[in-house]
């Protein structure tokens, strides 16, 4: 089961997912895990003394969780607690309940997998590749989403290193050098292509991967040349860089007679949970 599975499977059994597009992970709501897996009918108390036993285990990713804005059942938008992948795969081998056991037999078998990748690393591209294909993206655009992730690797590897730590600095630099090059926010840019808790790359053309990497790459090089340290000075490389690769969009969009960014992406039309049709917006 890979990543986007387990966060499928979690839907399909009303677990409220959202993507941080900033940190690249997903978030799970924590009342509706527990719910999930234990069938509590206090899962309030019942998640105050797991998460006492998990840290009196040794285990500190719970010492502070995130809380986000998430629509409950009734429609209405509330502050709620959520978990990582990782937090909830540790809540998971410790809830004393037969639901936990298939997730409990998911982590033995991926596990081996990841022994298995260890050893040999081509696995793990195959894998990557054999999903993507199923999907039915092309080699072109495979390669390009490879590349830009490389690219995006490169420069959050420099952000880490270079005293930025928090998530919202993260998500502040990434939201910056969206706008520079694309004119519309993150969030913009997903509801254009009627997402929701989707990762936008995934679901990005291959025009639109090319200039998300071209900024990226932009604003990594003017850090590393300003040697940029914490989240003030790594401003103006991101506005700088991204810019760059805006000018070179609003040129090529020039000579094409058409715009770059588009509603276009490869959700699935037979999937239930995303009904919410792209919009059209002006950039």
């Amino acid at each position: 089961m890979k990543p986007k599975d387990i966060i499928k499977s979690l839907q399909e059994q009303r677990v409220r997912t959202v993507w941080d597009e900033g940190e690249e992970k997903w978030y799970l709501a924590v009342m509706d895990v527990v719910r999930l897996l234990t069938e509590s009918g206090h899962p309030k108390s019942y998640w105050h003394s797991l998460r006492r036993r998990v840290l009196k285990e040794g285990y500190t990713g719970l010492a502070k969780c995130r809380v986000m804005i998430l629509t409950g059942l009734d429609g209405r938008k509330r502050k709620v607690t959520v978990v990582d992948l990782e937090q909830f795969l540790r809540l998971v081998q410790s809830v004393r309940h037969p639901n936990a056991e298939h997730w409990r037999k998911w982590l033995a078998q991926s596990g081996t997998e990841v022994i298995r990748e260890s050893y040999d690393p081509e696995r793990s591209l195959d894998r990557a590749l054999d999903n993507w294909r199923r999907m039915g993206r092309d080699e072109k655009w495979i390669l390009q989403r490879m590349m830009s992730q490389e690219t995006r690797n490169r420069l959050t590897q420099y952000w880490g290193n270079h005293n930025i730590k928090d998530s919202d600095e993260f998500r502040s630099l990434t939201n910056l050098i969206h706008q520079g090059w694309s004119r519309m926010t993150v969030q913009e840019h997903k509801e254009m292509k009627g997402l929701k808790s989707q990762n936008l790359r995934d679901h990005m053309t291959e025009a639109e991967l090319i200039f998300t990497a071209l900024a990226e790459m932009a604003v990594r090089q003017i850090a590393e040349c300003r040697q940029a340290i914490g989240y003030e000075e790594n401003v103006f490389p991101a506005e700088k860089g991204s810019s760059i690769a805006g000018e070179a969009r609003q040129q090529l969009e020039k000579h094409i007679g058409h715009r770059i960014i588009t509603a276009e992406n490869f959700r699935d039309p037979q999937d239930e949970t995303e009904k919410t049709q792209p919009g059209k917006k002006k950039i």
